[in-house]
């Protein structure tokens, strides 16, 4: 066993403690960078799962990836070889094979070779195609799941607009008995019994009006998950999101990992490959030929040598004019395009994250003020409305009012917060990748 002297062991233990101490602060900076992922409720995961697996579109979407995977090693091969049989120089008097020397039976083999790097260059290209449709197949991937998502928290929150509705109707019906016994009594009068008769119809026909979007939103995520029956909404509670989301580290995921910009890009290296592919085509493509000629003996029985012929044929491009400049220059357009597409979409997104951002903002800073402001302020006018009512000094119309107000708040303060949660299923979508905070 070593032992060291007491100031080597001290500057050792030193050494330890900043080691350890500087692991330490990168994993707390590491933790810190990746944060919290954005919680999807088990129900709409569930969902967009299910929307995953069985979506048509999507394996339509699928099934063209693989064709053009399959696709591509054949357009990198060669053209199959043609193979012939001919008979050459036979004289039409007499067909006799052995009366001139040059009469042959032939059979040859051709091959056309394209120019050099050709056959790479296609096969690449549409690699570069299998792989940008691969991108369009997670960018409508992540649509389908904001569109399920979407409909899913605008169904809940027909959920809640309908109990909200139906607490209104028990109340208005409540209101209703208490002014027909007024009005009976002599105390009341006849325009508060027909004032809350009609507030009712309104509320029997809004409700109606809400089962029929609440029936059509349903058959939507029927229609986004490819179900043959009807989807039943179930009653989920949802608290309030989390939305303090950083737009910087949000446009920089964006930019990294959005399958939109990333087949854009891919895209574009495609049309730098046409433009390459197009500036080959002015090179001439060769066939070469290899034959064999069976001569026959002479009549008098003297040997005849059999010929190899070997040859070589090459394009030229006379019409270029026409032909390969027009071609050359349309890769150069869609290069150009390409490169344009790629641009606008870079600076558009960092736009767009921010507004979704700014109207998350302004939906959370309104969903607290009505859920803590005006919800109580409503109900407090509610109450002294109703107290004020029943000793005569507050007309029936307004006492009314203020009850509803009261609930429509309540409801308005869920649309702020189902708002939300659509929001950062768009947010999503935009950035491509699970949501941190």
């Amino acid at each position: 066993m070593k032992i060291f002297p007491p100031a080597i062991a001290g500057e050792r233990d030193t050494h330890r403690f900043r080691l350890l101490l500087t692991v330490a602060v990168f994993i707390i900076l590491f933790m810190a960078s990746i944060g919290r992922t954005e919680d999807t409720p088990p129900e709409l995961s569930a969902l967009i799962a299910e929307a995953m697996e069985n979506n048509q579109e999507l394996r339509s979407i699928e099934d063209k990836v693989r064709a053009m995977e399959e696709e591509a090693p054949a357009v990198g091969s060669l053209q199959d070889p043609m193979v012939g049989i001919a008979l050459a120089n036979v004289p039409i008097d007499s067909f006799d094979f052995a009366q001139e020397p040059m009469t042959q039976k032939q059979l040859f083999v051709s091959q056309k070779f394209p120019w050099f790097g050709t056959l790479p260059l296609k096969e690449r290209i549409v690699t570069l195609k299998a792989l940008e449709q691969e991108r369009v197949l997670e960018a409508r991937k992540l649509a389908i799941a904001r569109q399920v998502a979407e409909t899913w928290y605008e169904l809940l929150f027909i959920d809640r607009n309908l109990e909200v509705n139906a607490r209104l109707s028990a109340i208005v019906t409540q209101i209703l008995k208490v002014a027909e016994t007024r009005y009976s009594t002599g105390v009341g009068l006849q325009q508060d019994v027909l004032a809350a008769q009609v507030q009712l119809s309104e509320l029997i026909e809004e409700n109606v009006a809400l089962e029929s979007k609440k029936r059509s939103l349903a058959d939507r995520i029927g229609s986004l998950l490819n179900r043959t029956g009807s989807y039943l909404q179930e009653n989920v509670e949802l608290a309030m999101p989390e939305s303090a989301f950083d737009a910087e580290v949000l446009t920089a995921k964006a930019l990294r990992f959005s399958p939109q910009l990333e087949a854009q890009r891919i895209a574009r290296e495609r049309a730098g490959l046409e433009i390459e592919l197009a500036e080959k085509d002015y090179m001439p493509n060769i066939d070469v030929r290899l034959g064999y000629g069976q001569r026959e003996d002479t009549p008098t029985g003297v040997d005849r040598s059999d010929f190899l012929s070997v040859g070589a044929t090459f394009s030229v491009p006379l019409w270029q004019n026409t032909k390969q400049d027009n071609n050359l220059a349309a890769a150069k357009r869609r290069l150009l395009a390409a490169e344009k597409g790629l641009r606008g979409l870079e600076l558009a997104l960092p736009h767009k994250i921010d507004g979704v951002l700014a109207e998350i903002e302004s939906a959370t800073e309104n969903r607290k003020l009505f859920a803590d402001v005006l919800s109580f302020q409503a109900g407090q006018l509610a109450d002294s409305s109703l107290a004020a009512y029943s000793v005569g000094k507050l007309e029936f119309n307004t006492m009314l009012a203020a009850r509803l107000r009261l609930e429509r708040i309540e409801l308005k303060s869920e649309r702020y917060k189902f708002d939300i949660y659509k929001k950062l299923a768009e947010l999503k979508e935009m950035v491509g990748s699970p949501l941190t905070y």
